[in-house]
């Protein structure tokens, strides 16, 4: 059963709640995510963008694009670049901004066999319900040779760190979320989805085992987050 907007989705991910949730903090999404990455996030979307070296006139997926902020750094590059997000909610909240926006799914792209010199996903590929299947997909319409980016949150390198940092999650973060957020229980999901999720070397494993090669990853902000590369 789908949920109302201002729900939030469970760690099983059905799509149809995941989409409801994000409908729900689609209006002010970006702002509270400056606010929880103490402004990290715009750092982070440049090294995404720099990581995969765009050129002018190449084709770019971002994917789980959201309202497009991400997708307007990427175009920085000369490259055309197209948002795909699943959530009708977030395409529109972000439909002023000068980016071509589709509706898709990641396990289910609208685009033929490799047509995309480039693809990303930043922060979403956590939230796709089978995301082996998503980066298959991503596979199937990128051109061989093509380059990958995932650009999620990770395991932070250092332990003492690492505490600290899932403290915040599990304890700050929602109530932090709560003054910011027009949906402050996604934001639980957010956190328990993230502590969750593979470490940088098991995601690496699971990206070469969907049909990419060469996977590298750089961590950024101490693994609070990892850039992952790979090439079709």
């Amino acid at each position: 059963m789908a949920t109302t907007p201002g729900s939030r989705a469970t760690l099983e991910k059905d799509p149809h709640e995941v989409a409801s949730m994000f409908d729900g903090v689609a209006k002010r999404y970006d702002l509270t995510n400056t606010v929880l990455s103490f402004g990290q996030d715009r750092g982070w979307r440049k090294a995404t963008r720099e990581a995969l070296d765009l050129q002018p006139g190449e084709k770019v997926l971002d994917l789980a694009a959201g309202t497009g902020v991400s997708t307007v750094e990427l175009s920085r590059s000369g490259a055309w670049c197209v948002a795909t997000d699943f959530s009708q909610g977030m395409l529109k909240a972000g439909v002023s901004r000068r980016v071509p926006m589709v509706a898709g799914d990641a396990m289910h792209l609208p685009y033929a066999d490799a047509v995309f010199d480039a693809a990303t996903i930043s922060f979403g590929l956590r939230n796709v319900s089978d995301f082996r299947a998503g980066l298959r997909e991503i596979a199937r319409v990128t051109k061989p040779g093509g380059r990958l980016v995932v650009c999620e949150f990770s395991t932070p390198v250092l332990a003492p760190f690492r505490t600290v940092y899932m403290e915040y999650l599990m304890k700050a973060l929602p109530r932090v979320a709560r003054a910011v957020s027009s949906n402050p229980d996604a934001y639980v999901y957010l956190a328990e989805s993230i502590r969750a999720w593979p470490t940088q070397e098991e995601l690496a494993r699971t990206i070469a085992e969907a049909g990419w090669s060469g996977v590298q990853w750089q961590n950024l902000t101490g693994g609070v987050v990892a850039l992952h590369r790979a090439t079709r």
